[in-house]
């Protein structure tokens, strides 16, 4: 049978997912933070993951990230109630196989999607199968950033702002959006690239050309 670890920052989700799969597959452990999962994941081994994408302390792409640097056996599959394209291509970028939303999530759709996934092959909910593709069609993946992946889109906003030299109050004005918010922000982008003056800000966005 089957080994699944269940990675989800929400119990109720967790025990959904448990509920669905009994009888299918041989669940072996969950977790509900990333870096904790990480750990687990790479003691017990298990064939697939299904983790989810929007959770914090850096995401199911965080743990992704963290166990494939160590090995390639263990397989990923995306749960989430997210469809959003950036939250999709995060993640498989991080290295998951397949995507799976929450909505599509019911027993048959979830086994087929981990039997896919074990066997080394993509599995998408067929709403999203159609962009997955033409998002990633002729992409090098030597391109990929997995450093740039870090950030969500607002996020990457506030950096550019950065590398152009804006002030906090200018970018609140022209991304619409509070001081603190933008604190926030300005805050999140040093401490996910692990730098520590805006000056290294701009550094780091003209190296990549950004």
């Amino acid at each position: 049978m089957t080994t699944v670890f269940i990675v989800d920052d929400h119990e109720i989700a967790r025990a959904g997912l448990r509920s669905l799969l009994e009888g299918v597959v041989d669940v072996v452990g969950e977790a509900d933070d990333p870096s904790v999962a990480a750990e687990l994941i790479l003691e017990r081994r298990p064939d697939v993951v299904l983790i989810d994408v929007q959770m914090p302390g850096g995401g199911g792409a965080h743990t992704v990230r963290l166990v494939r640097a160590v090995t390639p056996e263990v397989s990923f599959l995306a749960v989430s109630a997210s469809a959003r394209p950036e939250d999709v291509i995060g993640i498989i970028r991080a290295g998951a196989l397949g995507y799976v939303t929450k909505g599509d999530a019911d027993r048959d759709r979830l086994r087929v999607a981990i039997d896919a996934v074990a066997a080394g092959s993509p599995f998408f909910s067929p709403a999203l199968a159609g962009f997955v593709a033409k998002a990633f069609d002729g992409i090098d993946p030597g391109d990929v950033d997995p450093d740039l992946d870090l950030l969500t889109p607002r996020e990457r906003h506030v950096m550019i702002e950065l590398a152009k030299g804006a002030t906090n109050p200018e970018i609140a004005e022209r991304l619409g959006i509070s001081r603190k918010t933008v604190e926030t922000h300005v805050g999140a982008v040093l401490r996910k690239l692990q730098l520590t003056t805006r000056q290294a800000v701009v550094r780091w966005v003209t190296e990549r050309g950004l």
